[in-house]
């Protein structure tokens, strides 16, 4: 955690804590505590909580979040602390001396119950038609403590009219009990700060400058927000009403593409473990849910790192050889929540976002002219559908750029969630379908478009490609198992130097009309970064304009949320850091198991020039239909 002072949350939800050694041996180091007359030692500086969690007591929370800094708000996770004469916040007590604590009083129980039936008092809203019906953590509590009935009353109708302006994240206000997550997700985790407590005393509640509504502030889309709301205060907006009339109408042809990250988490929605790949039997259910294709969002990819790759190395060439001026370093543009961050905060940086559209728009362009010429169907007849582990991807798919085949380019983005809903509803258990493969032509990807899905994964599928287009060599001979290590994990921000060396290859024939050779790369380094989370992303731009280390670098992977799109904000809820990691786990092991792992490999994506993008990468057509500009939004309210 930063220290207090670059931290952007109120002084009230600054982590008030007491840094803990670094070798805990040291005299002093180590407290003896007892936590309900076990005698136990713990680190200086660990939370009562912290110590609980490690012992394996329960003590219930909901402010509470593994990824965010304290609050101390909701008061649930109370103890007794003998000779203190009120209970204590065990998330916010931080252990200085040794302490006696006691957890499951009379008085903790009731001061819990009493707690949470205030809560109760104030929360609007039916448990049965709740988008969050079994998994909410106020619900939950209100199970685990016995609430047979509102102690303290309960609100006949909503406080708060409901905010459905975005096309990403509805606020429903009447359903929120102000821990106070979704302030400290925006604040501290992404570092855009749209949310704040507005108000006093009872009239305190969440909000918006000037109260406005989401679409008209600064909001990125990311979704983050709804990851960590306890309740359904903030939920995505969901469109499977409409894909469900689309899939019902027998005139509409309705087309799915599914990302990779869905498929390493959709498990979790159906009690299965964290990291358990779906990715066979989910094809088979969209097809029983009546998907007329099911299509693999990793097959545009691979064509992305293509698109993606060819203008890096168009850049390159224009400013080593040509002298002429261009934006450096080139950033990834997949990630539509970065892209939206980028244009509100950083808009005199726009030009460095590669032109490329993301995997899911490319992918809709395609759909509507490359696919519908081939199988003969009038576009205006199809409905093209992806399901994403993102929220922004809904905002993404409704930009009024993106419509370059004549149509809307994707009709509807679904989440990992709604996707699930969609599944239940139609009767189906989904680890119980049999595995059913891919349609043609949007079929069987590369392991590098799988990766695509955790932080890192842009660049390493890049770099497969790359260093084998100059150095001529195979990146299983340049990486072990053609895996890029230094780019994987879940450091904020990622580094990397690859020397390209004195030894170069020729140029691939899809590339020969834009370079002639590679010797002007001959002993040049390329310099390549990571980040994921736009607070992380904030550091490296405010390197970039202080001309610091990663100016000097010519390609930049940028996710706007956590760990990548494994966590992004339509993935399952919970999202913890074992979580991400889990699904992470997924992704890289399915990688590892395909036959085809470099995204220049994909005898689809092949195809895709010799028939159809025949001026090849960055060639008139495929950049009429996979590329796109975008907006110097600057930090306005409207």
């Amino acid at each position: 955690m930063e220290s207090k002072e670059k931290l952007r949350a109120p002084i009230s939800q600054k982590p008030h804590v007491v840094e803990k050694p670094k070798d805990p041996s040291y005299i002093g180091g180590t407290i003896s505590i007892e936590i309900n007359e076990k005698k136990l030692s713990v680190p200086l500086g660990t939370t009562i909580l912290e110590a609980c969690k490690e012992y394996g007591i329960h003590v219930p929370t909901l402010c509470y979040h593994e990824d965010l800094c304290m609050a101390g708000v909701c008061r649930v996770c109370v103890v007794e602390v003998e000779g203190m004469r009120t209970l204590q916040a065990s998330c916010a007590f931080p252990i200085t001396a040794p302490i006696k604590i006691k957890t499951s009083t009379p008085m903790v129980r009731k001061a819990r119950r009493h707690i949470i039936d205030l809560m109760l008092s104030e929360h609007s809203g039916e448990c049965y038609s709740c988008i969050r019906n079994s998994n909410c953590e106020l619900q939950k509590l209100a199970k685990e403590y016995g609430v047979d009935h509102y102690t303290f009353g309960h609100v006949d109708k909503p406080r708060y009219e409901v905010d459905n302006s975005s096309y990403s994240v509805i606020r429903d206000m009447s359903k929120c009990v102000l821990c106070k997550r979704c302030v400290r997700t925006c604040i501290d985790l992404q570092e855009v700060g749209v949310l704040e407590s507005l108000d006093r005393g009872r009239e305190t509640h969440i909000g918006t400058f000037l109260d406005k509504p989401l679409s008209d502030v600064i909001c990125i889309n990311c979704g983050q927000c709804i990851n960590r709301c306890p309740t359904a205060a903030l939920r995505a907006n969901d469109p499977s009403d409409e894909i469900w009339n689309a899939i019902d109408d027998p005139n509409k042809h309705v087309v799915i593409q599914t990302a990779p990250s869905p498929r390493a988490a959709i498990g979790e929605e159906f009690g299965l473990p964290a990291g358990t790949s779906m990715t066979r039997q989910m094809n088979t259910a969209l097809k029983r849910i009546g998907f007329d294709r099911v299509f693999d969002t990793n097959t545009t990819a691979d064509l992305t790192i293509i698109e993606e790759g060819t203008e890096l190395v168009i850049r390159l060439y224009k400013a080593l050889v040509k002298k002429e001026q261009v934006s450096l370093p080139q950033f990834t543009s997949c990630s539509p929540g970065w892209v939206k961050y980028l244009e509100h905060y950083y808009p005199e940086y726009i030009d460095n976002l590669s032109s490329a559209k993301s995997p899911q728009q490319m992918f809709g362009a395609l759909i509507k002219t490359f696919y519908a010429e081939k199988t003969g169907i009038d576009p205006a007849n199809i409905v093209s559908v992806a399901v994403m582990p993102c929220s922004a991807k809904k905002f993404e798919c409704n930009r009024p750029e993106m419509n370059d085949s004549g149509y809307k380019d994707v009709d509807y983005g679904l989440t990992t969630r709604e996707l699930a809903q969609m599944i239940k509803e139609a009767g189906i258990h989904l680890p119980e379908m049999p595995k059913g493969d891919f349609d043609s032509p949007f079929g069987e990807a590369s392991g590098a478009g799988l990766i695509f899905g955790a932080t890192g994964g842009v660049m390493e599928a890049a770099i497969r490609s790359i260093v084998e287009f100059v150095t001529g060599k195979k990146a299983e001979d340049v990486f072990e198992k053609a895996n890029i290590i230094p780019l994987r994990g879940f450091d904020g921000i990622k580094y990397m130097e690859i020397p390209i060396g004195n030894e170069v290859g020729t140029v691939p024939d899809i590339l020969k009309h834009l370079v002639p050779d590679w010797n002007w790369l001959k002993g040049a380094t390329l310099k390549v970064a990571v980040a994921h989370g736009t607070a992380n992303a904030k550091k490296i731009m405010d390197d970039i304009k202080a001309g610091g280390k990663f100016s000097e670098c010519h390609f930049i992977e940028f996710m706007a949320c956590p760990g990548g799109c494994l966590g992004g904000g339509g993935q399952p809820i919970p999202t913890t850091p074992e979580i991400r990691k889990k699904r992470a786990q997924a992704i890289y092991a399915e990688d590892e198991s395909l036959v085809v792992r470099k995204s220049h490999e994909n005898p689809y994506v092949i195809r895709l020039y010799e028939e159809f993008l025949k001026e090849g990468p960055c060639g008139h057509k495929s950049h009429k239909l996979l590329h796109t500009h975008y907006i110097k939004r600057g930090r306005y309210i409207a």
